[in-house]
């Protein structure tokens, strides 16, 4: 059997090259065995096609099966006794990692809904990415793609991030002040690098984002946890903590939804010029509001230069285009072009046109509204049937916006317990315990339930069974 995880960083086409070619070296699949046709097995496992052909071009390239025209991939001679060998010892080494990652190699089948978070289920708008694609290659500038091109991104693309964020965000900047990132962590990791002689010091919320958690850590940075309150991260043991590079997700905190109120905003952006400072502002899902407009981002209120601010498509576009951007204050610009003064964009040219071309038409725009209508809709069905059948049992916290929320259970009933009987009734929720830095002062009794990659039917059944599995016993 064939276990894809959506939720994995590693490529789907990779998961099938790497399980297939396991199954090819431990005899499972022996010499003339026809492989799976690619259409089939895309059927089977509700891939696209060229993802399975993908696989199974690594496999040919590497000699493991042999495409023959009219018969299909048929596997090849091994040397058994140097298979059987290497198997073993490949087995003695994943047994000593198999309890660390247990979940990931759960089979997804055996889940019939997983409140995941981070995967999205929004229609992408394929007809207009093919058209706008078409219209890239065959312009004047498409000899661009055989070119390096600004380490900064591409400046139209920019130009219309600079309005978009105005409109949107009353976000203050120029083009030059935009950085177009492959995603949030390179961003951060660029960022780390700026600040790589400043003691390596820096402050997080507690819980927090612990994708960037990992990326500062990587970087050699001691992560200083400061705990969130109602009203978010909390300035007081900020100011105690001696720290002057801080990371916080102020328009919705992750994973508690906090939003912090402009009096909280206004005297954290004053510490960080007191202390010359810096605040790296994630407004990772600012779009994602379902009952008031979306709230200013830290950065429009700043005036002296203290906030580096991070955006994304990922949680309303596609988290597979690897999109990303960063705004440097402008007395950071001449740090920043010297020190990555060979670096090249990280993003396709082709894509950054694309998306250009996208948010210039109005189709972004357009596309946000649908988005946020689209998932109000199964957000507020999740709300409601929580409330009908868990009632006073549970308190919801992090609603009103972005991708999840969570259960806290009042009766202190603990994550592993909820977690193993949701499993039961082949429910998959998820732990808060990984965002915590300090894991002993982790909540126990809360989880997180994602609702991205489920319609609103799916939403009412998996709660229907979840509340079997924990209060009908």
């Amino acid at each position: 059997m064939i276990h894809i995880d959506s939720t994995s960083n590693m490529p789907i086409y990779q998961q099938i090259y790497e399980q297939l070619k396991e199954k090819i070296m431990a005899g499972t699949f022996k010499e003339g065995d026809r492989l799976t046709s690619t259409r089939v097995f895309a059927k089977n496992f509700c891939v696209a096609r060229n993802t399975v052909e993908n696989a199974y071009s690594q496999l040919c390239l590497e000699g493991y099966v042999l495409n023959k025209p009219g018969s299909g991939f048929i596997v090849q001679s091994m040397n058994d006794h140097l298979l059987s060998s290497m198997h073993q010892n490949d087995l003695v080494n994943e047994s000593q990692y198999a309890d660390l990652e247990r979940s990931s190699f759960e089979d997804p089948e055996v889940y019939l809904y997983d409140f995941q978070y981070g995967n999205l289920d929004i229609p992408f708008p394929y007809s207009l990415w093919r058209r706008f694609t078409t219209e890239v290659l065959l312009s004047f500038d498409a000899q661009r793609i055989n070119s390096y091109n600004d380490k900064q991104g591409e400046l139209d693309l920019r130009i219309e991030i600079m309005k978009y964020l105005q409109e949107a965000r009353a976000v203050s900047c120029t083009p030059d002040q935009i950085v177009l990132c492959c995603g949030t962590q390179y961003a951060l990791d660029l960022i780390c690098k700026l600040f790589s002689d400043d003691g390596r010091k820096l402050a997080m919320e507690e819980p927090g984002y612990n994708g960037a958690r990992t990326v500062f850590e990587n970087n050699g940075f001691e992560i200083v946890p400061i705990p969130i309150q109602s009203d978010g991260i909390s300035i007081s043991d900020l100011e105690r903590s001696s720290v002057k590079l801080t990371y916080i997700t102020p328009s919705h905190q992750f994973p508690n939804g906090v939003v912090m109120p402009i009096q909280n905003r206004l005297h954290l952006l004053h510490w960080a010029t007191q202390q010359n400072g810096i605040i790296i502002e994630d407004d990772y899902d600012s779009e994602l509001r379902y009952h008031a407009r979306p709230i200013p981002s830290l950065q429009s209120l700043d005036t002296s230069g203290r906030v580096i601010y991070l955006g994304t498509f990922s949680k309303s576009l596609s988290p597979g285009l690897r999109m990303g951007y960063m705004i440097l204050p402008k007395w950071l610009l001449p740090k920043y072009h010297t020190m990555f003064a060979w670096y090249s964009s990280s993003i396709p040219w082709l894509e950054q046109k694309i998306v250009s071309l996208y948010m210039a038409g109005g189709h972004w725009e357009r596309h946000i509204r649908k988005v946020c209508l689209y998932n109000k809709k199964k957000h507020d069905v999740m709300l409601k049937t929580i409330t009908q059948l868990m009632g006073d049992k549970i308190i919801i916290q992090g609603n009103n916006a972005g991708l999840h929320i969570l259960l806290q259970f009042v009766n202190g009933e603990k994550q592993n317990w909820l977690i193993d009987k949701a499993r039961e009734y082949k429910v998959k929720v998820y732990p808060t315990s990984p965002f915590w830095h300090t894991k002993e002062n982790a909540s126990e009794n809360t989880l997180l339930l994602g609702f991205s990659m489920l319609n609103e039917k799916e939403i009412v059944d998996g709660l229907t069974l979840l509340n079997k599995a924990w209060f009908d016993q």
